[in-house]
């Protein structure tokens, strides 16, 4: 095997020591959602100690850190998915004609300095195998209780759904305009967000025969199966993805003398290009960190991520009181009282499937810290009601923060009910939210109707900072808003 360009030994063949394990750097690549970069790079800094560079892709973070910290990388809350850096080019120049194009990729997999990524995954590997095996047990007697709790098929259409919303947040999120303007996409873009997707769908490592290990690797116990996923945006490209990621997975395959697998690879390898940047990477994650919470699903369940992303945003003090009125499965409260167990959270919705989700998450959150500690588990403070959004059984001026997800009138409500709903959950959120010192984070697509409701309500709500973010493939804004010292319509009493 070939080790030019610094690509040196394959993994297998000597596992990286723990004194190289500490010596190690490591710079890694975080995707994040679309427009919580700045809140990612906080957390990193906060968390990590290191400064964070964000891409002029939108939805990526890099960070060097010691490959030791890769547990507490993993622990991170704002980011989804994470690999390690082989090479970033920030002005690669591709050919025009296609071929040559394609073949330039090919050529560069031999110059890439492989080794040092390829430890680090190693050690990021030998971390995930011991969580594994701590977690096997518990994980297969929970799942099989949850099974019999709630109903089989309407969880598996609702799992469906859940990942459905997850894929496409993912594939729109390398076309997305960089102001993150509420801008149509244009051809080019859609185009590209289709190759990201069908990129995940055909082999698109070699071209299909696989080559055996090479005499050199005859010691090696296993040979290693990857495959190379290639995300693409940009209109100037003479190539899709899937010739970019089919032509880079052949030479990968030569070059180590791995096998080329889909479905049950060991190794990921990452070709991220957007307009003439191109970033090669190698996945340390095998699905996204935003899952943590989450085991029922609805129809518009919130990624965890997106959830602490807009937690962040309001500056959670000790002792606050959070509110998420419209819960849905109670990704955000859920998220609040992990992260802020220090502040008190309440949540509710008017659908009672919604709230029997939520239930159930919380569920699996308890057992998941009960098989965490060995000792009993102390609860989280989190309390789930069912109640009407626009009649809150809640003190007028006791809550600190609102914090919710509202519909966007699609898959849940309809555009013609936001505009009396709108107006009516903002004022009664005035209501319950303290003068002066109160504060929501609402995120919405129906940014038109949400703009209507806040005008007519200016004298409650002021609005702090906008961050634009991408649901789903759905262009949405998060509305930071304080609430004025002036009083709130006084409703009945419940006490």
């Amino acid at each position: 095997m070939e080790a030019d360009g610094g690509a040196g030994c394959a993994p297998g063949q000597g596992s990286a020591s723990a004194e190289e394990g500490a010596e190690l750097a490591a710079v890694v690549g975080a995707t994040v959602p679309t427009g919580f970069e700045l809140t990612a790079a906080e957390e990193v800094q906060e968390k990590l100690g290191s400064a964070s560079r964000i891409s002029r892709d939108r939805g990526k973070i890099y960070f060097e850190v010691p490959a030791r910290s890769l547990p507490q990388v993993h622990r991170l809350r704002s980011v989804d998915n994470l690999f390690v850096v082989v090479q970033e080019f920030k002005e690669y120049q591709f050919k025009e004609n296609k071929e040559d194009a394609l073949k330039d990729l090919e050529d560069l997999v031999k110059k890439l300095p492989w080794t040092d990524p390829l430890k680090v995954w190693e050690l990021n590997n030998s971390l995930k195998k011991k969580k594994t095996k701590r977690k096997k047990h518990n994980l297969q007697s929970t799942a099989s209780k949850e099974k019999q709790h709630d109903n089989g098929e309407e969880e598996g259409a609702d799992q469906k759904d859940a990942t459905k919303q997850e894929d496409t947040a993912q594939n729109a999120a390398g076309g997305e305009p960089d102001g993150g303007q509420d801008t149509e996409k244009t051809q080019g873009e859609e185009e590209d967000d289709n190759d990201q997707s069908d990129a995940k769908e055909e082999l698109r490592a070699g071209s299909g025969s696989e080559s055996q290990a090479g005499e050199g690797q005859a010691a090696q116990a296993k040979v290693l199966k990857f495959r190379v996923t290639c995300n693409r945006a940009g209109e100037k490209h003479s190539f899709t993805s899937n010739e970019a990621a089919r032509d880079f997975g052949g030479a990968v395959q030569e070059h180590f003398q791995w096998k080329a697998d889909m479905t049950n690879f060991d190794v990921e390898v990452l070709l991220n290009i957007h307009n003439n940047e191109v970033v090669v990477g190698i996945a340390l994650t095998e699905e996204s960190l935003h899952r943590r919470n989450i085991t029922h699903f609805g129809p518009t369940t919130l990624r965890s991520t997106l959830a602490y992303g807009m937690l962040r945003l309001c500056d959670p003090q000790p002792t606050d009181i959070i509110v998420d009125p419209m819960c849905g499965t109670g990704a955000i409260p859920i998220e609040g009282a992990t992260e802020w167990p220090s502040c008190y959270h309440i949540a509710g919705d008017n659908n009672p499937q919604a709230v029997k989700r939520a239930a159930n998450n919380i569920c699996s959150l308890l057992k998941k810290n009960e098989n965490k500690e060995s000792n009993t588990s102390l609860g989280i403070p989190l309390d789930i009601i069912q109640w009407d959004i626009c009649n809150l059984p809640l003190r007028t001026g006791s809550v600190d923060i609102v914090v919710t997800d509202m519909p966007f009138g699609k898959r849940i409500g309809s555009k013609k009910k936001n505009w009396d709903l709108y107006p009516a959950c903002l004022m009664e959120m005035g209501r319950i939210c303290t003068p002066g010192t109160g504060r929501a984070v609402l995120l919405t697509q129906d940014k038109k109707c949400f703009a209507k409701a806040l005008s007519r309500l200016g004298h409650i709500w002021r609005r702090g900072q906008t961050v634009w973010v991408n649901v789903g493939g759905l262009h949405a804004a998060v509305y930071l808003l304080k609430r004025t010292w002036e009083r709130a319509e006084e409703k009945k009493s419940f006490w």
